[in-house]
């Protein structure tokens, strides 16, 4: 040791100096806190109606202080994103690093600059606190830390997709979008928080923080593994699902929500179709129960069911009316949203398990209802909403007033009609969208140019259809039209000239009832070689027979089902489309909640009878 470092140790004596403090008269400090600087940490505030509960505040907590509560007269709303939950700090773990603040989506925690509270041993309790927009003591001391842009810790915009501009697509009806590079996937993977919200709205209750994870490390395999524990229909579902989870989305709130619809996508489209397959098979069951399921209509709903019983070991037949399996996905949906050979991808899965698809099979004219209600253990309807419904306003029953789902099957099977070169579209949903650029898709290849209007009777703010469809048809010259209410089909001599409409006042009465209110006045008349109807779509239950019709239970025109899908009839049940109306999605979940309630049927019944 150096003798400088010898001298810096000081004399030994120098710790019994502290012994004169001893003598000295304690001071005490007042109470009162002294003002704080305006970047202060103090206690939590948390305004209880701009925050959704979404429990990111609780998971970047590495002290384990936030404990979310339940509070129950707060609105909750899954579909919307809402959970009726608050955050709670325990102050005895909390350190103020004020993540909670800078990982919150809505920006709804912040810090106070109000730092002293006191409590005797009676109130120990009080250091677990549910903050409010006021302060721990009911008053507010002032705004302390708070987001800001540099130290938002999430990241708000949306990884771009490529897709074909306008020019490019118009002619073709080739995919639009091009799907995310493993870069753009991780980079939005990212940006999940794992709340969980897009689970609680997904009406199939995805695993969805599950699968991103698993792409943002990028074991795609995983991401898959976690996609086929609610949803077989994936590449469809990736493609033109409506959805919910983003909508729920928290990162939603002040930014772009995250686009786990693509995410989806680009785990299924980047791992091979074999080991899909596999993947799939790893959930069947490695024996057979000798029970016979029929089901009829191979749609989303149909598909999902016999993929979910065949898993259980059962023998799953699906009866198929058209040429190729799909339903409404493959008829219903124009190819550049829905390339085929992706949805026959999620079928050939769901067959590999063993399912039978017997296609060009209509019920009630190759078999009868009842050879398969006698036939097999059980039975399910799951058929889509094959036939459009109509104005009935004058005029409506000429040759060239169309059916959109009717036309659109056409141009699916490429059957031949005589193509408009002016086309009118009366609707506001994404039905509506499909037609009419299918129709402009098809005009641009024979004429050269595209000469499609739709009208709808509601404003463009409530439209039915999905934004980006909308601005989709603008940017492919399609003529949008709102407030229109159809008046008239106009015929000259027998030809169709166009449509006469009327504008809209109001869709509903007081009551709320369906009760448009026009200015006649204000009457157009769109010209047009063919008027297409958009404005909805029903089931064709005849082939049920006028036996079981007699015996089920209706609901406005919709067979009734309870929770579970079973109808009023012991053995037979209904999902998807013909019951909760078109969405690819809850027909999925249709189709599960229809597997479980026949598989637990089946299995109570054969107890019954061992017994």
């Amino acid at each position: 040791m150096s003798d400088i470092d010898y001298k810096d140790k000081g004399s030994i004596l120098n710790p019994l100096k502290s012994l004169q403090f001893f003598a000295r008269k304690p001071v005490t400090e007042p109470l009162e806190p002294r003002p704080a600087a305006e970047n202060y940490r103090g206690f939590h505030l948390n305004d209880h109606e701009k925050c959704i509960g979404c429990s990111s505040c609780q998971k970047v907590c590495d002290n384990a202080a936030i404990t979310m509560v339940k509070v129950p007269h707060l609105r909750e709303d899954p579909v919307q994103g809402i959970r009726n939950l608050r955050p709670a700090i325990d102050y005895g773990r909390c350190c103020w690093c004020a993540l909670c603040v800078d990982i919150c989506p809505t920006g709804a925690i912040t810090l106070s600059r109000e730092y002293v509270h006191t409590c005797t041993q009676a109130q120990i309790d009080s250091y677990f606190i549910l903050p409010d927009e006021i302060g721990i003591h009911g008053e507010f001391h002032g705004q302390g830390w708070t987001k800001t842009a540099d130290s938002d810790l999430l990241d708000l915009e949306r990884q771009p997709m490529a897709e074909l501009e306008p020019e490019q697509r118009i002619d073709n009806f080739d995919e639009i979008v091009a799907g995310f590079t493993l870069q753009q996937a991780v980079l939005e993977a990212s940006r999940c928080v794992q709340c969980g919200m897009c689970h609680d709205a997904c009406p199939t209750h995805m695993d969805a923080p599950e699968y991103i994870r698993a792409i943002w490390q990028e074991d795609l395999e995983g991401a898959v593994r976690w996609i086929y524990r609610s949803n077989p229909f994936s590449h469809v579902c990736g493609r033109v699902c409506t959805r919910r989870c983003e909508s729920a989305c928290s990162i939603g709130r002040r930014g772009d929500p995250v686009a786990i619809r693509w995410l989806k996508r680009y785990a299924m489209d980047a791992v091979g179709h074999a080991r899909v397959k596999a993947i799939a098979a790893e959930g069947k069951a490695d024996y057979l129960t000798g029970h016979r399921i029929a089901i009829i209509g191979a749609g989303p709903a149909g598909l999902t069911a016999a993929y979910d019983l065949a898993c259980k070991g059962h023998e799953v037949t699906v009866f198929e009316a058209r040429e190729k399996p799909g339903g409404m996905t493959r008829y219903g949906i124009p190819e550049y949203r829905l390339p085929y050979d992706m949805l026959d991808r999620d079928i050939d899965v769901i067959t590999s398990l063993g399912v039978k698809i017997e296609c060009n099979t209509q019920v009630g004219i190759d078999i009868s209802m009842p050879q398969l209600q006698r036939d097999y253990d059980a039975v399910a309807l799951a058929i889509g909403l094959h036939l459009g419904r109509s104005t009935r306003i004058p005029g409506s029953d000429h040759a060239q007033v169309k059916k959109a789902v009717e036309l659109l099957r056409a141009i699916t099977d490429e059957q031949p009609f005589e193509l408009p070169r002016q086309a009118v579209v009366i609707g506001g949903g994404n039905v509506a969208m499909d037609i009419a650029r299918s129709l402009a898709r098809l005009q641009k290849q024979q004429f050269g140019e595209v000469q499609v209007t739709v009208t709808a009777l509601e404003d463009q703010a409530h439209f039915l259809a999905d934004p980006v469809e909308i601005k989709e048809c603008h940017e492919e010259g399609i003529e949008i039209l709102d407030a229109r209410g159809p008046q008239e089909f106009v015929v000259e001599e027998g030809e169709l000239k166009g449509l006469k409409s009327w504008r809209v006042r109001s869709i509903f009465d007081e009551q709320g009832r369906f009760a448009p209110s026009y200015d006649e006045s204000d009457e157009q008349l769109h010209p047009g070689e063919m008027v297409v109807e958009a404005i909805g779509q029903m089931a064709d239950v005849s082939l049920l027979g006028d036996a079981l019709t007699e015996q089920l239970a209706w609901n406005r025109g919709r067979i009734q089902v309870d929770e579970n899908g079973r109808t009023s009839v012991d053995g037979f049940w209904a999902a998807g489309d013909c019951v909760n109306g078109p969405d690819v999605v809850h027909a999925v979940a249709d189709g599960h909640r229809i597997a479980a309630s026949i598989d637990g049927w089946l299995n109570l019944k054969e107890r019954a009878d061992h017994e």
